[in-house]
């Protein structure tokens, strides 16, 4: 019977991984944080100015088939403190940059 001989992994190899694994992570939840930010920056101007646990559930690409646009829409959960609400739903962000939404509020 033949017997197969482990070597352990270097220990400046260990590091290496280690340090891209943190590296990673950091810059995953930095994006986003970012993507958070800017989309309660563009609730405030839609007129949510007021909002607490903002969660950005998905960004989905759309495409307008009569004009071949394509465009960002955001699907975002928030509890909105004005009204007392969570609002689950959609923010478009249209050709001209404006932003239109789709909220359900309850």
């Amino acid at each position: 019977m033949e017997t197969t001989e482990v070597r352990k992994l270097p220990k400046k190899t260990i590091i290496s991984i280690i340090i891209i694994i943190v590296l990673g992570m950091g810059v995953f939840f930095l994006l986003k944080d970012l993507k958070e930010q800017k989309l309660t920056e563009i609730l405030a101007t839609i007129g949510h100015n007021n909002i607490k646990s903002l969660e950005v559930i998905n960004k989905l690409s759309v495409e307008d088939s009569e004009t071949r646009y394509k465009s960002s829409v955001y699907k975002v959960v928030f509890y909105d403190n004005n009204l007392k609400q969570t609002c689950i739903g959609f923010i478009h962000r249209n050709r001209d940059g404006n932003y239109t939404k789709d909220f359900d509020c309850k």
